[in-house]
């Protein structure tokens, strides 16, 4: 699936902008990879929760000593007045990363440091406040609920728990979508039916997809500077502002390369999925939950934002780490 979003220039709508950022392919693949193979999964955990813990300390300073830099509204931007951004450009992106870090801290190994694994999980719940995403609460209270049902069951060979944990993912993806736009889903018309400008970008996405299915438009070419198709996913939402995504990762990642992508993905997805899930199961390491944990936010983050192959991001870097570690 890499090595077909690599390629993609050369049916994208835009080659010379796909094949320009075709190297943020290369660089996250070979960043997951020497990842994978130098660090044990204990040290990636502990790795990825001292990164959080630095973003999380420099987000807080710049939030206080240059909250034009580090608070939404005092950058002159007002949609968002007083939600913090950190050192992460925007409130959701500051509450997403904030997720991630309380999931770390929360699956730290156990000889860790007590008070530097509570005072991290802790400061991550405390930015997400402040960042006011309500999508990372809610992502937050879902997967720390999933962790204590994974350290309280085992794996004991039955297939039912296959079926059973995949319907947990499934019911965990709707249970964000409905607690992040419960308002707005039961006052129906009476306040923003659209899930602030969602449904129109996605409905109209998925008419275009219809008419290049099979490999898409292009990494990043639907979404692309001057591309006429954003301008029109625009005039969807009504508001003249043009969406740099589709807000929905899946949607995106087909839109980029196609059916046949999106086909490769999920087989690749599940099929790591089910070896985290045994490995899960079958310890009592905290920090081997993580790669289950991650996967199943990696598929909750993705039904309301893009988070996977758009721009150079850390997420694509932690799944393909995932699925080299447990392919090791």
């Amino acid at each position: 699936m890499t090595a077909l979003a690599f390629l993609s220039f050369s049916w994208s709508e835009f080659p010379d902008f796909t094949l320009f950022n075709a190297r943020d392919i290369l660089m996250m693949t070979s960043f997951s990879l020497y990842f994978a193979i130098r660090f044990s999964l204990k040290e990636q955990v502990q790795l990825i929760a001292s990164t959080f813990f630095l973003g999380s300390i420099i987000s807080t300073i710049f939030a206080l000593g240059y909250p034009e830099i580090g608070i939404h509204g005092a950058d002159g931007l007002v949609e968002h007045l007083g939600a913090w951004k950190g050192i992460y450009g925007h409130k959701n992106v500051l509450g997403s990363m904030m997720v991630l870090s309380s999931l770390t801290f929360f699956l730290l190994p156990k000889e860790s440091f007590n008070l530097y694994k509570w005072t991290g999980f802790f400061l991550s719940i405390f930015l997400m406040v402040l960042s006011t995403s309500k999508t990372s609460l809610v992502l937050s209270l879902v997967l720390i609920l999933i962790i204590l049902f994974y350290k309280n069951f085992r794996w004991q060979g039955k297939i039912s728990v296959i079926f059973t944990n995949i319907g947990i993912l499934i019911l965990g993806c709707l249970a964000v979508f409905v607690l992040t736009y419960w308002i707005e889903l039961l006052t129906g018309l009476g306040r923003d039916p659209s899930l602030t400008g969602r449904t129109p970008i996605w409905g109209y996405a998925l008419t275009r997809l219809m008419e290049r299915p099979l490999l898409g438009y292009g990494r990043g070419a639907f979404w692309a500077p001057n591309s006429q198709y954003a301008v029109e996913a625009g005039q969807a939402i009504g508001t003249g502002w043009i969406p740099p995504h589709a807000h929905n990762g899946l949607v995106d990642l087909a839109l980029d390369v196609g059916l046949i992508g999106l086909s490769l993905f999920l087989i690749s997805y599940f099929t790591v999925f089910l070896r985290a899930l045994k490995q899960a199961y079958g310890t009592k390491n905290p920090e081997e939950l993580w790669p289950l944990v991650y996967l199943t936010f990696l598929a909750m983050n993705n039904v309301t934002e893009s988070c996977l192959l758009y721009g150079v991001n850390l997420y694509w870097v932690l799944f393909i780490t995932v699925v080299f570690t447990l392919n090791e």
